[in-house]
């Protein structure tokens, strides 16, 4: 079997700091630019046949969805509270 060196300095996958690091430097530096607004505008859909295609695209990926998240660490998903323990 053939061993790969490991960078024990280096934590990769959901822990990678440095793409993390690099990541949330981009992004600040694209909030100050000022280009937000016009990428926005860029973004929205052309015509009405593209707003429905990602009105559908939407509603598809909500119905294999858990739930609705505020963006709170401390949200549950769907049906995952309290009430849903109850008898």
């Amino acid at each position: 079997m053939k061993q790969v060196k490991v960078d024990d300095n280096k934590v990769q996958g959901e822990g990678d700091y440095d793409a993390a690091r690099n990541y949330d430097e981009a992004t600040r530096d694209f909030v100050k630019s000022g280009k937000v607004e016009q990428a926005a505008r860029d973004a929205a859909p052309a015509n009405a046949a593209e707003a429905a295609e990602l009105a559908r695209a939407e509603q598809a990926g909500k119905s294999r969805s858990k739930g609705e998240s505020t963006g709170s660490p401390t949200d549950e998903p769907a049906g995952a509270g309290p009430e849903a323990r109850r008898p």
